[in-house]
């Protein structure tokens, strides 16, 4: 567990924030751009002096003002990667790896040379020039560089906001792989939230450098703070389920979630295999009767556990869908029509084009 409680005072900004990450994991520390999250990552890393507060990770002690502790960053045993990635351009691939092995602590190998090279698919690099490599190609370097400095914890700022779409898509299954394959802590910092929902085990919500909320994804998705930073667009519920099967001729995969089942592009799943789905609050659409003859495939049978304003003149309404909570967002008009009210039982209808599944 990675325990932190950092202030620090700046004449333009300030930074307040407490928070837990559990380890192994993913914690994301989510925000928009200038919320502080960069900032946090240098006080963690030993970068910058936080004015007061304690860091601890694992039970040790790596600062406390209290007590006078503050040790070096290179004492921490943390490795970074930055937005800017800083490979040395002057070296090959095997050269920048080579560069993060000789940082490791001595007789603490866990995680070894071939192991990086199959995990990130480098084997066919280690002889070019980093100027030689594409953004997604760099990335895994620079990602394979920190690995063999044998981290405690990794540290990943903004990794993939400088990749244009067909390069992050190349890189995202590197990172799940390191996730799901490597019992190694990561702190990631971003400002997108589809790799939020993505990569993440645990989320910190960021902003005007204080914490909003933190805790899991699907209940963090149910919650005021997070409709605060992603907006009336971006809100809706995030849910995990299990894939049953998937139908080559369609392209659809069958996906248990709650007491029911949602069809979602199969690309990359496999039976078996958790996925975490996003459903947008302005995609779902409520019927109190059973819907008929319609192109909406996917019906989830659910209960209203609630109804919250969202103004100006917009409802929330919670549904529980026999376990996986679900958010649809409807006028105030829609809802005395309907005379909606905790309690009623419903369906929910969404189209399949508007799920988001990932692999977890």
């Amino acid at each position: 567990m990675l325990n932190a409680t950092l202030r620090l005072a700046r004449t333009e900004f300030a930074i307040d924030a407490s928070f837990d990450a559990p380890t192994p994991g993913i914690t994301a520390l989510f925000g928009r751009s200038g919320a502080g999250k960069s900032t946090l990552m240098h006080l963690l890393a030993g970068l910058l002096k936080p004015d007061s507060g304690s860091i601890a990770l694992d039970g040790e002690t790596l600062f406390d003002s209290a007590r006078g502790t503050n040790k070096p960053a290179e004492a921490r045993h943390l490795a970074c990667v930055f937005q800017d990635l800083r490979l040395f351009p002057h070296l090959n691939v095997r050269a920048n790896l080579d560069y993060g092995l000789r940082r490791a602590r001595r007789g603490q190998i866990s995680i070894r040379w071939d192991r990086v090279l199959e995990l990130l698919e480098l084997g066919s690099l280690l002889h070019r020039r980093c100027w030689q490599l594409s953004g997604g190609e760099r990335q895994r370097v620079a990602l394979g560089r920190a690995l063999l400095a044998q981290p405690r914890l990794l540290l990943l700022d903004e990794p993939l906001s400088a990749l244009d779409a067909p390069r992050r898509a190349e890189v995202l299954p590197y990172f799940e792989r390191l996730r799901d394959e490597l019992a190694l802590p990561m702190i990631l910092i971003t400002h997108l939230f589809e790799d939020v929902v993505r990569l993440a085990t645990h989320v910190v919500l960021i902003d005007s450098g204080r914490v909003l909320a933190q805790g899991d994804l699907p209940s963090l998705s149910l919650g005021p703070e997070l409709r605060i930073l992603l907006g009336a667009d971006g809100s809706g519920a995030v849910i995990e389920g299990r894939v049953d099967s998937v139908d080559a001729a369609t392209g659809l995969a069958r996906v248990a979630v709650g007491s029911g089942h949602l069809l979602v592009p199969g690309d990359g799943l496999r039976p078996g295999s958790a996925v975490r789905l996003q459903l947008l609050a302005r995609d779902l659409i409520l019927a109190t009767e059973a819907p008929r003859s319609l192109s909406v495939r996917n019906q989830l049978r659910g209960t209203i556990t609630a109804l919250t304003t969202d103004p100006p003149h917009n409802l929330l309404v919670h549904v529980d869908a026999g376990g996986a909570q679900l958010l649809a967002r409807v006028t105030q008009a829609a809802a005395d029509e309907l005379r909606l009210h905790a309690g009623q039982p419903l369906w929910v209808l969404v189209k399949s084009v508007t799920l988001r599944g990932h692999a977890l």
